[in-house]
Order: structure tokens, then C-alpha cells, then sequence
């Protein structure tokens, strides 16, 4: 009988485990934060991370853990229709990856794709004029998120056509009466986006309930826009703020719940 070699190791093996690893525990870093400024829905609702190579490989939670449960390892690694391509001794919602699988098919930039489903996302999403321009914090998105309308729980793979083509090229989706949705060229881009996307729905929310609101001119929000995005140069850059953001939320996240990693 002859022994069995077991298959070397090669460095590109190598790195390409040390890549999902990173990743792993970029995206357990935002599932986290998204449980710590409560955003989520008890175990519903996604946040998926496309995994480098020519497999359609992604990570996305186990089905049934708490955000706050979501840890590096844990985090389960499926395929485009939502089935789990490795061992893992939680179950997948293949069901909850039809929205997202059509945007990481759809769109090679979006890496990571972000859902919610809060009490002030929701709320403008039930409105007839969506997301308005109230707030710098909103001008992020002004001209530049999608209305998906409501048809019925995303069960349905006839739905993802239509899903892609209203979400286009922006960064962000309103579901109308359903919630919010992001994409990223990463977790940390897709998280942030989230955050102030979350942020301006909050404070249109809280404005309203205060009365007339002052909307600023169409080319004030426009231009306020390109600024905020990169697409204007302003006097003064600062082009380091966003990773300086999420270096301080890495910090947060390893004070709060410093086992997301393991």
C-alpha cells in the first residue's frame, strides 16, 4: 500500500486563505457595528461579502445567530444561489440571498451588499417622496440612490431583474415600504455608506415631525453631492477621513466586542 501525500500548500493557497481571512473579519467587524447602533431585525436581514477568485464564493451570516453572535469563523461561505459550500454546523437562508445575489452578479463593484430594515429606514421608504435633501448628511445621496417598489416578500427570482435595474450604478437602494440596501467596493465602504444613509433617514424623519422643512436649491444639493462623493474639488481636501473613520469603529468595535475576530 502506498502512502498518501497530502496536497502541498502553495503560496498562492496561502495568500489567497490569508485574503479570506481578512475579510472574514472585516465583515464580522460590521456585523457588529450594525447590531451595536441598532440597525438590525433580530436574525433577518444580510450583510454579504464577495470572496476573491473565479468560484462566486461569498460570506454571509448563519441563519439564525443574533449580529451580535457574528464572529470571523462563524460567518458561512456560500455559493450564488445561497448554498453553503463548506461544512459549517449553522443553516443558510437561501431565501434572504435573492436580493443579494443578484446585485453581486449584476455588479462586479459591489463586493459587499448591506440591507436594514429600521424603524427610520422604513419610514422613508413608505414615503411618497423618499429620501429628501433636508441635511448635508443626506446630500451624500442626493441624485444618486434607487427606488426598488414593493413587490411582496424578495422571494421570487423574477424580482431580481427589476431589483438590478433600479438599484443601477448607485451606491444605495430605497425599497419602498421594505427598507435600506447599500454596496461597497468593500464591508468597512458598504458599513459607512449605511451609517449616514441610516443617519439622514433619521433626521428627515425627525424634521418632518417639526413642520415646514427648507430644502435647499437643486444645485446646492447637487453640488454638495459631488463633494461629498469625490466627483468636486473643494479649497480644502481631506481625502483621509473615511478610513480614519473606520479606524476609530475598529477601535469601538474591539472595546465592545473584541471576540468578532476569533
Amino acid at each position: 500500500m502506498t502512502d498518501t501525500l497530502a496536497t502541498p500548500v502553495t503560496a498562492d493557497d496561502s495568500a489567497a486563505a490569508q485574503e479570506e481571512w481578512r475579510l472574514r473579519r472585516e465583515l464580522a467587524a460590521v456585523y457588529r457595528l450594525v447590531a451595536h447602533f441598532r440597525m438590525t431585525d433580530l436574525i433577518f436581514t444580510h450583510i454579504s461579502q464577495r470572496l476573491p477568485g473565479p468560484d462566486n464564493h461569498f460570506l454571509i451570516n448563519p441563519y439564525g445567530l443574533l449580529f451580535e453572535e457574528i464572529t470571523a469563523s462563524n460567518l458561512v461561505k456560500i455559493d450564488l444561489e445561497g448554498n453553503a459550500v463548506e461544512p459549517s454546523p449553522h443553516p443558510v437562508n437561501p431565501a434572504g440571498f435573492v436580493i443579494h445575489s443578484a446585485i453581486h452578479k449584476a455588479r462586479p463593484d459591489a463586493h459587499c451588499v448591506l440591507h436594514t430594515h429600521t424603524k427610520a429606514g422604513c419610514a422613508v421608504a413608505a414615503q411618497q417622496g423618499g429620501l429628501l435633501p433636508v441635511n448635508q448628511m443626506s446630500m451624500e445621496f442626493h441624485n444618486r440612490v434607487g427606488y426598488h417598489d414593493y413587490e411582496g416578500v424578495a422571494l421570487n427570482l423574477d424580482e431580481q431583474e427589476r431589483l438590478v435595474a433600479d438599484l443601477g450604478t448607485h451606491p444605495a437602494l430605497i425599497l419602498r415600504n421594505h427598507g435600506l440596501l447599500t454596496v461597497g467596493e468593500s464591508a468597512k465602504q458598504a458599513f459607512l455608506r449605511m451609517y449616514y444613509l441610516e443617519k439622514a433617514c433619521e433626521i428627515q424623519v425627525t424634521a418632518q415631525a417639526g413642520g415646514g422643512l427648507i430644502i435647499p436649491a437643486e444645485q446646492v444639493c447637487e453640488y454638495t453631492a459631488q463633494q461629498l462623493t469625490g466627483e468636486a474639488s473643494s479649497d480644502i481636501e481631506d481625502d483621509i477621513a473615511y478610513d480614519l473613520a473606520w479606524g476609530a469603529l475598529l477601535r469601538l468595535v474591539e472595546r465592545v466586542a473584541p471576540d468578532y475576530k476569533e
